[in-house]
């Protein structure tokens, strides 16, 4: 069975192609990494996914329907949900408001029922905050629901935003570049974080990420981008041996002697 299917996906901006001829597929459960050299188009595949940008050539599909060119509120309702590289959480909400934001994609009362204050309405806020409640505690910021989401510390802020992206209860999430600006300590926490999210929450994963060991360690398969195209895809133990994810990583050493 199939969760998601791309096939031959080209991004175009005027003369430049961002991504080109992009074929990917997921199968429930799976844990896939999506790496590449700074510039390689692997944020543009995700804005692909989610609907930013519509593929000018190719096809997307979702559970066998088609998504590509649909609004991202749309494909969020489809069952995908993603972070963002530069964090986008509301920052002038509170940390449980951030969380109860995006459950209600789910639960939402009748015109009606939110206009006459009903049983309804009252149910579906009381589901919303107990859901936001939970996932708070799931990822250790219950002591802050009260506070500005803007006030957190980084980390906290990046767990935060994998929260708000479970509330909306997808199939599929999209991470992008999860452990940027962590420290060491809070990467190992998030690599086991990461493995337990696929169990607990039963959710597939794909996830750009720059820091090897954690791609490494993380996902049971992983596809290379260079310059918008897939040079490489198989296990770790495989990428970290292929000599074309070698040379296009030579222009950062640092990550050239991860993958090597």
């Amino acid at each position: 069975m199939t969760l998601l299917q791309v096939r031959d996906c080209t991004k175009q901006f005027g003369g430049l192609t961002a991504v080109n001829k992009f074929n990917l597929t997921i199968s429930p459960g799976e844990l896939v990494g999506l790496i590449g050299p700074n510039g390689a188009g692997k944020t543009t595949a995700f804005n692909l996914l989610t609907g930013v940008y519509a593929p000018t050539s190719g096809t997307i599909e979702f559970h066998g329907q088609s998504i590509a060119g649909r609004r991202p509120y749309q494909i969020a309702q489809c069952g995908i949900s993603r972070t963002f590289q530069n964090i986008r959480l509301f920052k002038s909400l509170t940390v449980l408001d951030n969380v109860r934001t995006a459950t209600h994609l789910h639960y939402k009362p009748s015109l009606l029922q939110t206009v006459l204050r009903g049983g309804g309405f009252h149910q579906a806020e009381l589901e919303t905050e107990r859901k936001a409640r939970e996932l708070l505690e799931r990822f250790g910021l219950s002591k802050f629901e009260n506070y500005l989401a803007g006030s957190l510390a980084y980390g906290e802020q990046r767990r935060l935003e994998i929260a708000r992206a479970l509330a909306t209860d997808p199939k599929l999430l999209l991470l992008d570049e999860p452990a940027a600006g962590m420290n060491p300590q809070e990467k190992i926490d998030l690599m086991d974080q990461i493995n337990s999210l696929r169990k607990d929450f039963q959710v597939t994963i794909l996830l750009i990420e720059h820091d090897m060991k954690v791609v490494m360690g993380v996902c049971e398969r992983i596809l290379v981008l260079d310059y918008g195209q897939v040079i490489a895809e198989g296990t770790p133990q495989e990428i970290r041996s292929d000599p074309k994810v070698i040379e296009a990583y030579l222009g950062d050493a640092g990550a050239a002697q991860q993958v090597a």
